[in-house]
C-alpha cells in the first residue's frame, strides 16, 4: 500500500505500524485502557476500579455479598412497612369498621389495638361519642339560617345538633356525606317548624317545644335513611332579625314588651277588683243569711209566744186580757215623756227618774 513503507511500515500520520503493537493510525493502540495503565497522573480515573473498590467494602460490611444484603435489607423495609399497615388502634371513643375487598365485615372493631390483612382489607374508624354541629350564620351579615316565620318575618336563627353514631356500618355505608345530610335535614325540619309559628315563639315564648318538634322530625327522617344516627338533642342558640331591620325590630319588639307589661298591669288591677268584689259579695250573702235567719227565728219565737198566750187566754181569759194590756201599755208608754195629773190637784210634780240616767247638759 502507499503508506506501508513510511516510517517503518507506519501508517500514514508516523506512527509505528509494526513490531505487532496494533497501533492506529494516530499512534495509540485501540485496546489501550484509558487510564494511561501504569498509574499515569494526567489521565482520567478509572470507573470500574472506583466500582470493584466499592463492592470490595460493601462485601466487608454486609455478610454474604453485596446482592444479599441489599435484599435482606429491602425485604425487611418491606416487612416493616406491611406490618405497619396491618395494624392500627381503636381508640376508646371510636369504632372500627373493617373491609374486604371493599365489602364491610359484619363484627365491629371495638377499642385496642387489631390487626387486619393490608392491603386486601382496609379499616374506617368512626367516632361514637356525642357530636356537635352547629347549623345557621355565623355572622348577621351572612344569608345562612334565614327562614319565615308564620307571621311573615324573616329570621336568622343559629342552632346546634347534637347526635351520636349508634351504627358505624350504617354511618358509613348507607349515606355518602351523613355530616352534609345530617345538615340539609336538620335545616329542612327547622324551617317547616318555624315556618308554622309566629316570630316570638322562636324568640323566647316556645323554644323548648320548637326544639322537640324539631328534633322528632330530623330522627324520623335519620331514620328512614337508615343512618345510624341518634339525635340527642337540638338547641337553639340564637334568633336575631336580618341586620337591615333590626331596628324597627327592636322598636316592634319594645312596643311588645310595653303591650305585655301594661297587660300585667291590667290583669292584676282586675284580679284585686275581682278579689275585693268577691269579699264583699260572700260579705253581703253572710249578712243576708243571718238576717234571714234571724227573722225566721224571730217569727218562729212569736208564733210560739202567740201560742203559749193563747193557750193561757183559753184557760183565763179574763187575766189573760189584762195582763196582755198593761204589757201592751208598758211598751208604748216606755219610751214616752210622762205627765201625771190628778182629778183634784191638777198636774202633779214628780221626780224625774228617767233624766237621771242622762248626762248632765253643758252650760252656756
Amino acid at each position: 500500500m502507499p503508506w506501508s513503507n513510511q516510517n517503518g511500515g507506519g501508517g500514514p500520520w508516523g506512527g509505528g505500524g509494526g513490531g505487532g503493537n496494533n497501533q492506529g493510525p494516530w499512534g495509540q493502540g485501540p485496546n489501550r485502557p484509558r487510564g494511561g495503565g501504569g498509574g499515569g497522573k494526567g489521565g482520567p480515573p478509572d470507573l470500574e476500579d472506583m466500582i470493584r473498590r466499592g463492592q470490595d467494602r460493601l462485601r466487608g460490611v454486609v455478610p454474604g455479598g453485596f446482592n444479599t444484603g441489599v435484599l435482606l435489607i429491602v425485604a425487611a423495609v418491606i416487612v416493616a412497612f406491611w406490618l405497619f399497615q396491618c395494624i392500627y388502634i381503636v381508640q376508646p371513643d371510636e369504632r372500627g369498621v373493617e373491609l374486604r375487598f371493599g365489602n364491610p365485615k359484619q363484627e365491629v372493631a371495638a377499642p385496642g389495638l387489631h390487626f387486619h390483612l393490608w392491603p386486601m382489607e382496609t379499616v374506617e374508624i368512626v367516632k361514637v361519642t356525642v357530636q356537635q354541629q352547629n347549623i345557621g350564620a355565623t355572622s348577621s351579615s351572612s344569608s345562612n339560617g334565614l327562614m319565615l316565620s308564620g307571621d311573615q318575618n324573616i329570621l336568622n336563627v343559629q342552632f346546634s345538633v347534637f347526635f351520636t353514631v349508634t351504627d358505624p356500618k350504617a354511618y358509613l355505608f348507607n349515606v355518602e356525606n351523613p355530616a352534609e345530610t345530617l345538615q340539609q335535614v336538620a335545616e329542612s325540619a327547622m324551617r317547616e317548624v318555624v315556618g308554622r309559628r309566629p316570630a316570638q315563639d322562636a324568640f323566647r315564648d316556645n323554644r323548648q317545644p320548637i326544639e322537640t318538634e324539631v328534633a322528632a322530625i330530623v330522627q324520623g327522617t335519620m331514620d328512614r335513611y337508615k343512618s345510624g344516627i341518634s339525635i340527642n338533642a337540638i338547641t337553639i342558640q340564637d334568633v336575631a332579625p336580618p341586620r337591615e331591620v333590626a331596628d324597627a325590630f327592636e322598636e316592634v319588639q319594645r312596643a311588645d314588651q310595653d303591650k305585655q307589661r301594661l297587660v300585667e298591669e291590667a290583669n292584676q288591677y282586675a284580679n284585686q277588683k275581682l278579689g275585693q268584689a268577691r269579699g264583699d259579695a260572700a260579705q253581703i250573702r253572710e249578712a243576708a243569711a243571718a238576717y234571714k235567719d234571724r227573722v225566721v227565728k224571730e217569727a218562729e219565737g212569736e208564733a210560739q209566744r202567740f201560742s203559749s198566750v193563747n193557750d193561757e187566754y183559753t184557760k183565763a181569759p179574763e187575766v189573760t186580757r189584762k195582763r196582755l194590756f198593761l204589757e201592751t201599755m208598758e211598751q208604748v208608754l216606755k219610751n214616752s215623756k210622762k205627765v201625771i195629773i190628778d182629778e183634784k190637784q191638777g198636774v202633779v210634780p214628780y221626780l224625774p227618774l228617767n233624766e237621771i240616767g242622762k248626762p248632765a247638759q253643758q252650760g252656756g
